[in-house]
């Protein structure tokens, strides 16, 4: 991802770092505009999860390991939404945002038209939920995911 002036550069980790909106005050102003609102990376982190995951053909989000360790964590009590945004990289800036995303896509889907279907759903989704301008989604397609061959018959072969 490229810098720009919108976005932050204090090598904070994400998980500190948030976004501050800010709106017209004084009292001409009407009261919803008033102060301001903060968005933390973990909020758009988990909101681009969340509709990259509802895109057709993907099947799962992270890099191998990170599916792994996720995996196990899942099946600790109190950590299931931390799988939301497994995968999942942001950069959020006063303004912007820019999304990295790792996927798993289904055997047999175009991987060129669902990498396009979830950029769209993730920017929209988004851009729609924070009022944030979604300068960039890059993703890496890590894997594809293969049909089962436990559906087959353990006893059938390919000649009888």
């Amino acid at each position: 991802m490229t810098d720009s002036p919108d976005r932050l550069s204090s090598g904070q980790d994400s998980t500190e770092t948030a976004t501050m909106l800010k709106g017209p005050t004084g009292a001409g102003t009407s009261p919803e505009t008033r102060g301001q609102t903060t968005i933390a990376d973990g909020v758009v982190a988990k909101i681009a999860g969340m509709s990259a995951r509802e895109v057709p053909g993907i099947h799962s989000l992270g890099a191998g390991m990170t599916r792994a360790i996720g995996a196990v964590r899942e099946r600790v009590p109190g950590t299931g939404s931390a799988g939301v945004s497994r995968g999942v990289k942001v950069e959020v800036g006063e303004r912007q945002a820019a999304v990295d995303i790792d996927v798993v896509v289904e055997y047999g889907f175009p991987i060129v038209e669902v990498a396009s279907d979830v950029r769209v759903n993730v920017i929209s989704a988004v851009e729609r939920m924070t009022g944030l301008e979604v300068v960039e989604v890059n993703l890496v397609v890590d894997d594809v995911n293969l049909p089962d061959d436990d559906d087959a018959e353990p006893g059938e072969g390919r000649v009888q």
